[in-house]
């Protein structure tokens, strides 16, 4: 694999900076003894986080995403949990195309039964078999001696095995297990069957030299650990999910257990991308690969996400909203000048579109510029200064800047532009009995115009009217009402965002008449529209009409 200063060769989208000159060597061939197996157990252990518990058909979707990213492992459900776990994951079973789909199991032969029953139908099948080992579960939770423990270790697969030839034992809670039967357990499992041994960290315990440690030992004291792939499965309590199983790998351990977003138990899971992408983006160090098809990271991010209702927090590395953003002047100027100077790696590997250049009080004077040209704007000398100083006063008070608010800022046309379109007259009748119809005045560069409108309800007759009098193909993306105050005699503040030629325009509008305050936030995004097309160029003569047939001067 190339360095990551090699890898990275494409430039952001937003920006126009120097790109890097590609690497003249051809990657090395991949040896499968460095290929790491990547076991997802969104569909298992991530639904059991509270709260993330997922209908059937969002379950299928997931999966079939899984499967089409390239996930080797899908352990697609608890069996025995319930009749719904049970039907999924029989029907990702006969669904799923490349990956192999597993079904978890207690070290009881009726979890155990189940499990088989319900991966019968796949291609490629596996059972996950467990039993705590560690002694305050032995003790506490499965009240048991060790002695009988290890019975049910030996039982549990050579049960499972009955079922499918490829057969996963975990001793869970492993990283508080006594060595000496952890091994005993590792040799019997293997002896009995089982052809992937996981070693988790249950309760995120422990940390990367440790477990690198512990991975390590039970390879080289079992007689037989050649004969099964180890796998690492870490819970991050303690924020080191990621790097517990990495070091896990670099003990040998072939098999990484993870979560799509890292969600699951209580703190969730090692997160597949972040694990994913630090073997690709840091190959040197790490130099193992998967069959993860990269690009479709965020995808997946995003509709487990959706179907959980479980927000990615903006800084999440990877797919986080922020993962890709600058705000800060030092890096937005290091980004348009070369984008490795604070980026490791490149969007579209993640599948995220392009950078984003944040524009907020942190931003400096090239970014801003660099901006303003983005939005067709051209300024020099006093006039950019005195745009630049307007700007960061705004940042001050604003923490959110958006394109409409800079065009605003550094432009009088634009306000002039606003000014084309004004309303001067908005009566609506609406109630019970309709049709809801409004009559509106409008001034447009000048000229009164008049139009009466039905539509399906007092908003969609007034914005029907704008529409017959100023035709386009604005999109209404975004309408949205709140009071400024409280009380029947507040004021009513109205969003509008109207989408055009790939743009879109937010504006708002305020009025204790919620339908003249609609009124005038739709003109006003409408206004910036018109402005916009004008400044670029693409003004179509239909924008604002010199005159309608069925409208009615009165001026």
């Amino acid at each position: 694999m190339t360095s990551p200063a090699k890898e990275k060769s494409a430039t952001s989208a937003t920006a126009a900076p120097e790109k890097a000159a590609p690497a003249e060597k051809s990657a090395p061939q991949k040896s499968e003894t460095d290929r790491v197996v990547i076991f997802d157990t969104t569909l298992r252990d991530g639904e059991q986080c509270p709260g993330a518990t997922m209908t059937h058909e969002e379950k299928l979707e997931v999966a079939e995403l899984l499967d089409q990213m390239g996930v080797d492992i899908i352990e697609a459900g608890f069996p025995i949990a319930s009749d719904g776990d049970f039907a999924a994951v029989s029907e990702i079973a006969k669904r799923t195309k490349n990956a192999v789909v597993c079904g978890l199991a207690r070290a009881g032969f009726n979890d155990i039964d189940r499990a088989g029953e319900a991966i019968k139908p796949a291609k490629r099948s596996r059972i996950h078999t467990f039993i705590s080992t560690s002694p305050v579960h032995m003790k506490w939770k499965l009240q048991l001696p060790a002695d009988k423990v290890f019975e049910l270790v030996v039982g549990s697969v050579t049960r499972a095995r009955q079922y499918t030839d490829d057969v996963e034992w975990s001793c869970e809670d492993g990283t508080r297990t006594e060595h000496d039967f952890l091994c005993r357990c590792v040799e019997a499992a293997i002896k009995a069957g089982a052809t992937t041994i996981n070693i988790p960290d249950t309760v995120g315990y422990t940390v990367p030299e440790e477990y690198f440690a512990l991975i390590k030992m039970v390879r080289d004291r079992v007689p037989n650990s050649d004969q099964a792939r180890f796998s690492v499965h870490c819970h991050d309590d303690l924020g080191m999910a990621v790097a517990n199983s990495l070091a896990g790998v670099r003990a040998g351990a072939r098999q990484i257990e993870c979560t799509i977003n890292g969600i699951g138990e209580r703190a969730g899971n090692a997160s597949l991308e972040e694990a994913v992408m630090a073997m690709r983006v840091r190959n040197d160090v790490l130099p193992y690969w998967t069959g993860i098809d990269a690009t479709m990271l965020t995808r997946a991010s995003k509709l487990v996400s959706a179907v959980t209702s479980f927000p990615v927090q903006y800084n999440k590395a990877i797919v986080g909203r922020n993962a890709f953003a600058h705000e800060s002047g030092i890096h937005q100027d290091g980004m348009l000048k070369h984008t490795q100077t604070y980026e490791i790696m490149m969007p579209e590997d993640v599948g995220v579109k392009q950078t984003s250049l944040v524009m907020g009080k942190h931003s400096g004077r090239h970014a801003f510029v660099h901006k303003l040209e983005e939005l067709g704007y051209q300024l020099a000398g006093n006039q950019l200064e005195d745009a630049f100083v307007r700007f960061k006063a705004l940042a001050d008070r604003k923490k959110h800047v958006y394109d409409e608010d800079i065009e605003a800022l550094v432009d009088e046309e634009i306000a002039t532009a606003e000014d084309r379109i004004k309303l001067v007259s908005l009566s609506v009748i609406a109630g019970t009995r309709g049709p809801q119809r409004a009559t509106m005045k409008l001034d447009i560069a000048g000229r009164a115009v008049i139009e009466e409108c039905e539509g399906n309800g007092p908003v969609d007759a007034t914005f029907n009217c704008i529409k017959a009098m100023v035709p386009h193909d604005a999109v209404l993306e975004l309408y949205q009402v709140h009071a400024v105050t409280e009380g029947t005699d507040a004021q009513a503040e109205v969003s509008v965002r109207l989408s055009a030629n790939g743009r879109s325009v937010t504006a708002k509008g305020a009025d204790p008449d919620t339908l003249v305050a609609s009124a005038k936030a739709y003109l006003a995004a409408l206004n910036k529209l018109v402005a916009r097309a004008q400044r670029s160029g693409r003004l179509e003569a239909s924008a604002v009409p010199e005159r309608r047939i069925h409208s009615t001067d009165a001026g």
